[in-house]
This record gives structure tokens, sequence and C-alpha cells, in this order.
């Protein structure tokens, strides 16, 4: 297993990513921070280990209202911040909580990680934020 890097943030992210606004708000924030010049962990916890499965494509389903219009799913963003903020983004999934709700088959740039190794994530970063529920 790889070492836990230093960062000026971890942003922890719960819950289920379909119910509300969290994903836009995570994605955002963690955008903001990066072009700020932070270094950011990502943590995925609960149903949020969903973001990066593999098996979501790179494209959404069509919109009905739009239909030749084509949006991003989470997998392209989440690799579109890894290839612009090398080296300053790291983005992990905790591997209990993906095993237990089927998240399984990550793209590959997404670590996944036993849930005792997130102490050292939390004494890593500089500042945490839990944003989401489990």
């Amino acid at each position: 297993m790889s070492r836990t890097p230093q960062t000026d943030v971890l942003l922890v992210v719960m819950g289920p990513p379909h119910t509300g606004e969290l994903t836009t708000s995570v994605f955002r924030l963690l955008q903001a921070l990066l072009e700020r010049g932070a270094s950011v962990q990502v943590w995925a916890c609960g149903y949020s280990t969903m973001l990066s499965q593999e098996a979501l494509g790179e494209t959404k389903p069509a919109n009905l209202l739009d239909r030749y219009a084509q949006y991003p799913t989470t997998v392209v963003l989440i690799r579109e911040l890894l290839e612009a903020f090398p080296g300053r983004l790291h983005w992990f999934g905790c591997r209990a909580c993906s095993e237990h709700r089927g998240a399984t088959g990550h793209i590959p740039e997404v670590r996944m990680r036993a849930p005792h190794t997130f102490g050292g994530h939390v004494h890593a970063a500089t500042k945490t934020l839990f944003m989401g529920v489990a």
C-alpha cells in the first residue's frame, strides 16, 4: 500500500450522491480549492464510493429535453481533475463501504483503502471537512 499523502485538506464525502446537490457541491469545492493552490485528498465513504465506478462510463444517459447534449459522468470529472492537478489531488475510497454496497470495479486512478486507514488520512491533512451523511 502506498503512503498517505500530506495535504492541506481532506475532503470526506459521505452518503448517497444522487439525493441532492452533494455531488455538485463536492466537485465545485474541490475545483476551487485546487485552483487556489491547495493540495487535497478525497475520501469517499458510504454510497459516495459509487462516484468512481468504471461502469458509469463516459457520458450520462440522454437528456430528453436536449437529446444531443452530452454530460460527463463523475468518473470523467474525477479523471479530469486528477490529470489537471497531478500530485495535488488524491482520490481514495473506503473499500468496506464499497464492497458492502456492491460498488466495486472502480477506475484505476482511485485507490481503495481499508477503513482502519482513515485515521492516517485525517492525520496527514491540515484540515478535514466532512460533506454529507452516511
